[in-house]
């Protein structure tokens, strides 16, 4: 498994990363979320822009610069997480291909999601413009309704890299042990050498929190724990995962 390096912080080396998501749906209470964040363990803060209720009238540069001010020289992951895929609010297509490129252009958060699904005809593009400005990129998959084949969820992640992703990000519910399983072991596959970039993968619900727990052992780089309101079923909160992390 590869490195991705952004600000201070190694993604695929070490304990895996704790990421803890803003999901307040006005300005004051992102900010207010953002200050909390610097008492607990954290690694890399994600700002769910698709919370926040003017995101289409005011896009993304003001709350970033914002956010940036607040949090220092700690990493920033922007996602809009579609509705199709667990989101808070619906996006056309061309409202989710113009936010993402608003977030590249801008280049003021140090990572940015891009869904492979939505942005399948434009993927290489704009990891390619994102390379350019200097901005890494997760691409990303979830499924809310199931865990795909392990074949599926392999191809998924090798389209991933093959698309320009720096890091893959792969997250899937399951409906018995197995399909956790499953997912770990896939885990395990790409992070052993199918793949040669960073992956952070989950098994979502109460099922699958041991996914979140258990990535230095099968390859997931990056966890991700709430501070409050959990953008994902299944997240624990930050300071119990921080403790949980350093006894594996």
């Amino acid at each position: 498994m590869g490195v991705v390096t952004v600000r201070n912080i190694a993604i695929g080396q070490g304990i895996p990363k704790i990421c803890i998501p803003i999901v307040a749906p006005a300005r004051e209470g992102i900010l207010k979320e953002a200050k909390s964040l610097l008492s607990l363990p954290c690694d890399l803060v994600e700002w769910r822009c698709d919370w926040y209720e003017d995101i289409f009238a005011e896009g993304t540069g003001r709350i970033l610069a914002d956010l940036r001010e607040i949090l220092g020289d700690k990493p920033i992951l922007c996602t809009f997480r579609t509705k199709e895929e667990g989101g808070a609010r619906n996006a056309s297509p061309a409202q989710y291909h113009s936010l993402i490129c608003q977030m590249i252009e801008e280049a003021a958060s140090d990572l940015v999601d891009l869904e492979l699904f939505s942005l399948s005809g434009s993927l290489k593009q704009l990891t390619a413009l994102a390379r350019e400005k200097g901005v890494k990129t997760i691409v990303s998959s979830h499924d809310f309704s199931r865990t795909p084949s392990r074949e599926e969820m392999l191809n998924r992640l090798l389209q991933m890299e093959e698309g320009g992703a720096d890091i893959a990000k792969l997250a899937v519910m399951p409906e018995r042990p197995e399909d956790v399983l499953e997912l770990l072991s896939v885990t395990c596959q790409f992070s052993d050498g199918a793949g040669h970039i960073p992956l952070i993968t989950m098994s979502m619900g109460e099922l699958g929190c041991v996914s979140r727990l258990c990535g230095r052992i099968f390859g997931s780089a990056v966890t991700f724990g709430s501070a409050g309101c959990a953008s994902a079923p299944g997240q624990i909160s930050a300071e119990e995962l921080s403790r949980i992390l350093q006894i594996l």
